[in-house]
């Protein structure tokens, strides 16, 4: 083997070496995550199916450096070129370390997603969890970013010289980034500050800038609320902590809806609170929980009736108000059309006292 390769060239010879080295990396991987895959797909568990699947790719590429690391030494190559070819694989493999942290953080994200799930009915822990692993998993991705290439740049000599030199004066350039970004790093604080505490979480029903939606994405910067009508309200997170906002899903999902009617004196109150019972009864928003229909107010003119029901979630306590206030409306009109407000004239008889004197004077005898 050796006489055959002494006819080639050392770049050639390393070039064979490296293909040799990449198909063999690729078939030592292809062989072992296909015995991953059907030990992962008897377990009843989701785990390692996610682990594997987050896993494969960048395992594909650790497997070709590995190789290559393997074969360097029987690769014929200059001092520098040798240390070039070293440099390189190095990066990588730092590049590599910090491509599977964040394929494993990935992994604990899709395991938190499958067992919490927030599409169910009574889904406040789901949101909760969820919450807090989205945007912790954010921050662990910058951090892995940020100490890989501080990494890969310490390796250069003249950079590692230079950050000798910075380090030296850290602190006259920590005041200046500092100020520089305190709006970021605020940012960034008060993106950790909502997932420890939770003023906030995925899929809350809020009630912001006089807009009702619901908390689609909370990022480390900024949080896009998705409004009811398919637009997206993006604020950024230091809002959720500085200014007041209506968070309708906070501690429990469900709400009482009300709808005010107003009416006239003679209306039935017993009738209209009959009928409030029935319209809940044969609705699908309803959930049972409570009802009720109170006079609030009484005016000049009008009394103000307060429909008072439960449902289970902001979008089902909005069809249900919408339900029970046109359905009363129609009732009302059906039957007691005379109760609805109304404005009266009284128009009282005139006294003859008050009524202006008129002479009729009839035709002079000759």
């Amino acid at each position: 083997m050796n006489d055959f390769l002494q006819n080639f060239s050392p770049w050639a010879v390393g070039t064979i070496y490296a293909i040799a080295a990449i198909v063999a990396g690729l078939i030592a991987h292809a062989i072992i995550f296909w015995i991953l895959y059907r030990l992962a797909r008897r377990t009843p568990g989701k785990t390692d199916d996610i682990l594997v699947q987050h896993l494969r790719l960048p395992a594909r590429f650790a497997a070709m450096v590995v190789a290559l690391w393997i074969v360097l030494p029987l690769v014929p190559l200059t001092i520098g070129g040798r240390v070039f070819v070293q440099h390189l694989l190095s990066l990588t493999l730092i590049a590599l370390v910090a491509w599977i942290l964040i394929a494993l953080s990935r992994v604990s994200r899709d395991v938190v997603v499958a067992k919490y799930n927030i599409a169910i009915a009574d889904n406040l822990q789901a949101r909760k969890v969820r919450t807090q692993f989205d945007v912790l998993n954010r921050v662990v991705i910058v951090i892995v970013i940020v100490l890989a290439v501080g990494t890969m740049l310490m390796t250069f000599e003249p950079v590692r010289q230079v950050g000798t030199s910075i380090l030296a004066s850290a602190g006259i350039i920590g005041i200046v980034v500092g100020v520089a970004a305190q709006r970021s790093i605020g940012s960034v604080i008060a993106g950790i500050q909502i997932a420890l505490t939770q003023p906030i979480r995925l899929d809350d029903v809020v009630v912001v800038e006089g807009e009702w939606g619901r908390i689609e994405e909370i990022a480390l910067t900024y949080v896009v609320v998705a409004i009811w009508d398919k637009r997206r309200l993006v604020l950024p997170i230091n809002y959720f902590i500085e200014k007041p906002f209506q968070n309708w899903t906070r501690v429990t999902a469900d709400l009482l809806a009300t709808v005010f009617i107003y009416v006239d004196y003679t209306v039935p109150i017993e009738d209209v609170r009959a009928e409030l019972k029935r319209i809940l009864d044969e609705s699908e928003h309803w959930d049972k929980e409570a009802w009720v229909l109170q006079v609030t107010n009484s005016t000049e003119r009008t009394l103000e009736l307060r429909a008072l029901m439960s449902a289970c979630n902001g979008p089902t306590a909005w069809s249900l108000r919408c339900e029970v206030r046109e359905k009363l409306i129609t009732f009302l009109q059906t039957n007691y059309p005379q109760s609805l407000p109304r404005v009266r004239i009284d128009m009282l008889p005139q006294s003859t006292e008050d009524a202006p004197s008129q002479s009729v004077e009839g035709p002079r005898q000759q």
